[in-house]
């Protein structure tokens, strides 16, 4: 499956929710980071004071490279998070995902709802 993301931006909350589906190309890695700054910019909160949901459960196994790629951007100051939540299904990819986020202090969970409220401090649900 083709590479494909979408974003559904809370400024409300400051919340970005990032949704990954298919198998990235590192150059697909590049894309979707260059978007996401757009994003983010557009959010309305100063760098690293927003907060950030992706669901990655639609995505497949990656390539070592597109896994070194995706640590890169989220080592990446100026997109970086006050908290990170992923949503992971039980496969490998929950595995690379941690690898990847092994620089963040991240939250993985199995559905939006308690990654939501963990990211808005409105669930004493504890991240698995």
């Amino acid at each position: 499956m083709k590479a494909e993301y979408s974003f559904d931006p809370d400024t409300a909350h400051g919340l970005m929710r990032v949704r990954m589906a298919g198998f990235f190309e590192p150059v697909d890695v590049t894309r979707f980071a260059a978007d996401l700054m757009e994003q983010l910019a557009n959010l309305g909160r100063p760098p690293g004071e927003h907060l950030t949901m992706v669901d990655i459960r639609a995505m497949d196994i990656q390539s070592q490279q597109a896994v070194e790629r995706f640590e890169q951007v989220l080592a990446n100051s100026p997109m970086r998070s006050r908290r990170l939540a992923f949503v992971v299904g039980r496969s490998l990819s929950r595995m690379q995902i941690k690898r990847a986020a092994s620089s963040r202090d991240a939250g993985y969970f199995q559905c939006p709802e308690s990654a939501e409220a963990w990211l808005l401090g409105k669930d004493d649900a504890a991240a698995a």
